[in-house]
């Protein structure tokens, strides 16, 4: 008897290890965080049935963050993705990433809850006087670091040729160090303001600083809103990025980095870094992502774009699904 129990145990260890099992690490733009769970989570399922046990591990940040952990800090991450695609190219590649896939979008909007200051009057011909008065707080995340903070900059100065007012002059320069040229927005390494604005590393920190009444107000990404059930205000699509039809003539130069950001429509972004210790199921992945992940993107109000865009060589195994 106690011969066929130990029989037993061993072959249930035995069974119990030829299930093979792997690691994923994805660097991530905050942004991401729902969407990426939940097509992680998918992904997991899918991978279980082919008879492979995957971990995936996600670490969100600002997307500059999320790139210089592996161009700065030389960390390994299997995938990056980021809320710009355009700092793959610029940071990444060709040294660390061989290729970009741009694959989704959003837009900004002003987020804020029922018990905000003047809830009941903001609208998308007013937010700027609303955030303006001298009661009134209101936040973005740090543009050196957060694609969604030099989007909440390029919103603003739009705004002034939109609205035929100052309010880039009224709503930043007054209340922080960061200054304009013509249309070139100059953001310095350190931020300074005058407590009236509230800076975060990335857009989600803000959202707690809005459920505990610490700010009124924080320019967000729509799918964030609407994940989180917030009321906002939507901007009008000349000024909102979200429009892939519009074209902007306003660009941020990150001092720290002496690096130009033109504004254009919002698209996030892929790779697969050099670096990567598990190329082949990163690869995977993103198959997966490209294809099952739209409709579970759709479900937490992030759109696909019609067709990915592609820059840099892709790997052939992804070929398929970008056509």
């Amino acid at each position: 008897m106690r011969r066929a129990i130990v029989c037993l145990l061993v072959l249930s260890f035995l069974l119990c290890g030829c299930a093979q099992k792997e690691e994923l690490v994805i660097f991530h733009a905050g942004s991401l965080s729902k969407p990426l769970a939940d097509v992680s989570k998918a992904f997991d399922d899918y991978m279980a049935k082919k008879g492979i046990e995957v971990k995936v591990m996600r670490e969100a940040s600002g997307s500059v963050d999320a790139v210089r952990k592996v161009t700065d800090l030389h960390r390994h991450a299997d995938i990056v993705a980021v809320a710009d695609y355009s700092l793959i190219p610029k940071m990444m590649m060709p040294k660390y990433a061989d290729f970009c896939i741009g694959f989704a979008t959003n837009e900004v909007v002003l987020v804020y809850t029922n018990s905000s200051k003047y809830a009941n009057e903001i609208n998308s011909t007013n937010w700027f006087k609303i955030l303006a008065r001298k009661d009134v707080k209101f936040g973005f995340s740090n543009p050196n670091r957060d694609p969604c903070g030099y989007r909440a900059l390029m919103v603003m100065k739009l705004a002034d040729g939109y609205y035929h007012k100052p309010v880039f002059e009224r709503l930043v320069e007054n209340n922080t160090n960061i200054r304009v040229k013509g249309e070139v927005i100059y953001v310095p390494p350190e931020i300074r303001t005058n407590g009236k604005i509230v800076i975060r590393p990335k857009e989600t920190d803000l959202l707690g600083l809005l459920e505990s009444h610490s700010i009124d107000y924080a320019f967000e990404y729509r799918s964030l809103a609407m994940q989180q059930h917030l009321p906002f205000v939507e901007l009008p699509k000349e000024i909102n990025l979200g429009s892939p039809n519009e074209s902007y003539n306003v660009t941020v130069f990150l001092e720290f980095k002496n690096k130009s950001i033109k504004a254009k429509p919002i698209v996030y972004g892929v790779t697969i870094p050099k670096n990567a210790e598990h190329r082949k199921l990163a690869i995977e992945f993103l198959k997966f992502l490209l294809t099952e992940g739209k409709g579970i993107f759709e479900k937490d109000y992030q759109k696909f774009l019609p067709k990915p865009i592609v820059i840099g060589k892709i790997p052939v195994e992804l070929e398929s699904v970008i056509r």
